[in-house]
């Protein structure tokens, strides 16, 4: 969980406990082992790195290995420990979005340490940030920058039914045959399932702790 306790109002963040350790590492790619510095805010867990591994091995065997053409949005980003390393993986662009002024400048400055090219840091209401990508791009725009996203990581605040606002918008953004990563304080599967999870089915899913951590796609209707 790369976010933030607020969110929407103070940093909220993960839901793993607390670690001693200041900083996260990335697992793999360009960037393999490059410190990612978790800053001093109540609530500001990022997802452990066991937990990383297991969600990037899954999403790297789904895409057959192949990064290049990726284009991931990481809603809540917070430290930015998913979206800087799937951006390490090879992504083509990845846009972090968070609201908290103190993680979003942090999530600048790692980008230019990095040299991330592909990473484009935006402040503001996940909700809000994502509707505006359902609009068309002007004439300016960059090539595939409207084509939607092939992934997206949705990691936010528990208990706020969050998912329950952002999830039927990520459906019209995401492109064909995108995934969505979904981190949650209950399981995606069986029965009894919220009314927002019809279009979805779970392709992925495993249990760290207290929280249930899900891939998820759109099901193949017709």
């Amino acid at each position: 969980m790369s976010k933030t306790a607020r969110k929407h109002g103070v940093a909220t963040g993960g839901h793993h406990g607390n670690r001693a350790s200041h900083q996260v590492r990335i697992i793999g790619g360009l960037w393999k082992r490059t410190p990612l510095p978790v800053l001093e805010a109540e609530g500001l867990r990022p997802t452990p790195d066991r937990v990383r591994e297991t969600v990037f091995n899954w999403i790297t065997h789904l895409i057959d290995a192949d990064w290049t053409g990726v284009r991931c949005l990481d809603l809540f980003a917070g430290t930015g420990a998913l979206g800087f390393e799937a951006a390490s993986r090879g992504a083509q662009r990845v846009v972090m979005v968070e609201n908290h002024g103190p993680a979003a400048r942090q999530l600048d400055a790692s980008k230019d340490k990095l040299k991330a090219a592909q990473v484009e840091v935006r402040r503001g209401d996940a909700l809000a940030l994502l509707q505006g990508y359902k609009t068309p791009a002007p004439a300016p725009a960059p090539a595939n920058a409207n084509a939607g996203f092939n992934l997206i990581f949705a990691d936010p605040p528990y208990h706020q039914d969050w998912l329950a606002k952002i999830m039927p918008v990520c459906e019209q953004v995401l492109a064909d045959g995108g995934l969505v990563y979904v981190e949650s304080e209950y399981p995606l599967e069986g029965e009894e399932l919220p009314a927002w999870m019809a279009p979805w089915e779970v392709v992925r899913a495993d249990k760290a702790g207290m929280v249930f951590y899900h891939l998820l796609r759109r099901k193949n209707i017709g």
